[in-house]
């Protein structure tokens, strides 16, 4: 039998530019050490540890968790590109609800350089030769453009060209990204953006312009995942639960059809959203809340429809409705979202679910979204890999 599983703690270092960043060791201890602060537990209460990061060398998780203490418990380190947290969190959730440990600590970090990603090894297969030639079908040859943004804005670009979708759609979703990073302590960029100011942003590829691009960002964020009895146990808060959670991978659609939105990872997107609403037993309807991979504007709002949030075709209409924030049918990205909160790779998925269990909690402050009983959680890695989580506020 499966067993529910609680987020009794979470905790979080402030994301930062490469430049301003401290050392991964130390922005994943100080997560480490609020999580379990927030949990009211102390190291030696932990069984296993799962540890996701991109950017380092094996057994950085070792090395990260030895900060906090040396137990002998088991640390398993994960790596699954952008999807690397929730990746993390997904193998800590079944460890939990399958009887397996009672008391999981999971921790997400990295230690990121400035600039485009870039490939690290490049004496061996890469992972992205489908990619790329999927892309050079569809697009033609490109050897100047980095690979992110050539793939998220082509996608977009494609999106685009299927519904008439105006450039200045896709420039608000990051102006509503900062506007939502204003009240986060933890986000990097917290000034305001015009949509003037977006549109004007040098050009990067297809409707993208700079200023709808993550940057690149150091950071850490950490959980501590319990069983029901473990809560009651030692007297822990963990009102909030995780309801339902999917990781799927490509199927091959993704490259054979040459369609650049199925190739940034939709249908992964879909197919994990829709298992996760059939177990939860929950309607998109439903969703008040959410924390959406808007690594480029463009993702966000292909986003939108592949998680139900708006039907197919409508994305445009929900923006400028305002739909996808305070006031609107669901407040996406209350923290900044990796538009302006950061995307250090690892710790994305980790912050996510920070901010909504802080949002279930009520813990929130001027980010608090009202009426929240669910709240949907989404990270994808090209490569590749879609999760989603739902958070539950549980008896």
């Amino acid at each position: 039998m499966s067993r529910r599983t609680r987020v009794a703690g979470v905790g979080m270092a402030p994301f930062a530019t490469p430049r301003k960043a401290r050392t991964y060791l130390a922005m994943a201890e100080e997560a480490i050490r609020d999580a379990l602060r927030d949990a009211g537990i102390g190291y030696e209460a932990v069984q296993q540890a799962y540890a996701g990061y991109v950017y380092g060398d094996s057994t950085s998780g070792q090395n990260v968790v030895y900060q906090v203490g040396m137990t002998g418990i088991p640390v398993v380190n994960v790596s699954n590109n952008c999807a690397t947290g929730s990746s993390a969190l997904w193998l800590a959730r079944q460890a939990v609800e399958h009887g397996a440990a009672d008391c999981v600590l999971v921790v997400g970090f990295e230690q990121m350089r400035p600039g485009a990603i870039t490939a690290q090894w490049e004496d061996r297969p890469s992972p992205f030769d489908r990619f790329d030639a999927a892309a050079d079908a569809a697009l033609g040859p490109d050897g100047s453009t980095p690979m992110a943004p050539r793939y998220f804005g082509a996608a977009g670009q494609a999106y685009a060209e299927r519904h008439g979708t105006a450039p200045g759609t896709f420039a608000r979703i990051a102006v509503k990204a900062r506007a939502h990073a204003a009240g986060n302590p933890y986000a990097v960029f917290r000034d305001p953006v015009t949509l003037e100011e977006v549109l004007a942003s040098p050009r990067v590829y297809g409707p993208l312009t700079r200023l709808q691009c993550c940057p690149p960002t150091c950071g850490a964020a950490a959980a501590v995942l319990c069983s029901d009895e473990f809560a009651r146990t030692h007297g822990l808060d963990a009102r909030v639960g995780v309801a339902a959670q999917a990781m799927v991978t490509d199927r091959p659609g993704s490259f054979a059809e040459h369609d650049m939105i199925k190739l940034v990872g939709y249908d992964m997107s879909a197919e994990a959203a829709a298992q996760v609403y059939e177990a939860a037993g929950v309607d998109p309807g439903d969703i008040r809340v959410a924390e959406l991979h808007d690594c480029f504007t463009t993702n966000e709002l292909l986003s939108y429809e592949a998680l139900g949030l708006t039907p197919e075709g409508t994305a445009e209409k929900f923006v400028l409705d305002g739909g996808n924030t305070y006031g609107g049918r669901v407040v996406t990205n209350p923290s900044g979202g990796l538009l302006s909160k950061g995307h250090p790779l690892g710790a994305t998925g980790l912050a996510q679910c920070a901010e909504l269990v802080w949002q279930l909690r009520g813990q929130a402050g001027p980010r608090r979204v009202e009426g929240a009983s669910v709240a949907l959680q989404h990270n994808i890695g090209l490569g590749g890999a879609a999760v989603v989580t739902l958070y539950e506020r549980m008896s």
